[in-house]
C-alpha cells in the first residue's frame, strides 16, 4: 500500500491523468465503434421514489440514465444508501420506476423476466437440492427436456469448478461453492444480462479474491453480460470494464469511468491489475468522490 500510495502525486495531477485517460479513451476507433452499436441495456432519465406512512415522497435516485454493451461488465459504485441496489432491482422488474424507462435488448422492462439472472449477496440455494439439481432446478421449471438440462448443468458446473460437488448438499459447501452455485445456476437459464448485488460481499478476503478472478474467466468463456453492485473500490476496478460512480442519496450518475489503463482487456490476476500504470490514479480519484459523497461527510458542521 505504502508502494501504490507513493506513485499518486497531488489531487489535482491525479485528476489530470484520469481525465486525459477518459478523454484518450472516447477518442479511439474501438469505442466510438461501440457507442454506434445498439446497447443491451439501455436505463434513461429513471427516477424512483418512494411514499412514507407520513405522507412524505423520498427520492432514491433521481434523472439516472446509462447503457451498457453487449458482453461488458459494468459496475454500479457510490456511497451506502445511494440507490445502486435500488437501479438494479428496476433493471431486474422488482421495482418500477417513478419516471423514465428501462430497455433490455430494445424491449420495455416492466416486470421480471427470464432474460434477466440475478445473484445476490446471500445465498440463495435450495437445502434439500445437490449442487446438479439446484443448477437445474430453474430449467426443470421452464420444461427444458431433461437429458438438455442435464448437458447445460453439467457444462456450468465445471465453468464454476464444481465438478466434483456435484452430488453435494449446500450444507456440504464453503460460502465460495454456494456463490459458484448461484452463478452456475442463473447462466444455465440463458439470461440476456446477468445482474449481481454485492455477490462476494460476505466471503472471506482470499475467497472473495478467488471468486473475482473466477467471473472474468466466466465473462470472457461464456460471452455474459453484466450489470454489478459493490461498495469496493479495488473489486470495481479490477472487475470492470467501466464504472458508474453514484452520488450520495438522492443518487444520481456523477461519472462514468472507463478502465482504460487496462486497454480493453479483461486480466484474472488481481496482483497484476493492481501493479498496473494507471490504476493508482484511478483508485484515489475514485477514493476522493467516495469521501466527498459520503453521507457522514457534513456531520457536525
Amino acid at each position: 500500500m505504502a508502494a501504490r500510495a507513493a506513485g499518486y502525486g497531488g489531487r489535482a495531477e491525479v485528476l489530470r491523468r484520469v481525465m486525459a485517460q477518459q478523454e484518450k479513451i472516447e477518442e479511439s476507433p474501438v469505442e466510438a465503434s461501440r457507442s454506434r452499436s445498439r446497447a443491451k441495456l439501455s436505463v434513461s432519465n429513471v427516477t424512483k421514489s418512494f411514499g412514507l406512512p407520513a405522507g412524505e415522497i423520498i427520492e432514491a435516485v433521481v434523472d439516472v440514465s446509462f447503457d451498457v454493451a453487449d458482453n461488458e461488465l459494468c459496475v454500479l459504485l457510490g456511497p451506502s444508501g445511494c440507490g445502486k441496489s435500488t437501479v438494479l432491482r428496476m433493471v431486474a422488474g422488482l421495482e418500477a420506476p417513478t419516471a423514465g424507462s428501462l430497455a433490455l435488448d430494445g424491449h420495455e422492462i416492466t416486470r421480471p423476466g427470464g432474460d434477466r439472472g440475478m445473484v445476490f449477496q446471500t445465498y440463495t440455494s435450495f437445502e434439500w437440492l445437490t449442487v446438479q439439481e439446484n443448477v437445474e432446478y430453474g430449467m426443470r421449471l421452464n420444461h427444458v427436456p431433461k437429458a438438455d438440462r442435464k448437458a447445460r448443468a453439467d457444462h456450468f458446473i465445471d465453468l464454476v469448478q464444481l465438478a466434483k460437488f456435484r452430488n453435494a448438499y449446500p450444507s456440504q459447501l464453503s460460502g465460495g461453492m454456494k456463490q459458484r452455485v448461484a452463478i452456475a445456476r442463473t447462466l444455465a437459464n440463458d439470461p440476456a444480462i446477468l445482474l449481481m448485488d454485492e455477490p462476494f460481499g460476505a466471503l472471506d478476503a482470499e475467497t472473495r479474491w478467488t471468486m473475482q478472478e473466477l467471473l472474468m474467466n466466466i465473462m470472457e468463456s461464456s460471452r455474459t453480460t453484466v450489470l454489478m453492485v459493490t461498495h469496493d473500490i479495488e473489486e470495481a476496478i479490477f472487475l470492470a470494464d467501466r464504472i458508474l460512480f453514484m452520488t450520495r442519496h438522492p443518487g444520481r450518475i456523477r461519472e462514468n469511468l472507463q478502465t482504460g489503463f487496462k486497454s480493453g482487456r479483461r486480466i484474472p490476476d488481481k496482483e497484476a491489475v493492481i501493479g498496473m500504470e494507471g490504476y493508482a490514479d484511478l483508485e484515489r480519484h475514485i477514493m476522493h468522490m467516495m469521501r466527498e459523497e459520503s453521507p457522514n461527510r457534513d456531520r457536525g458542521k
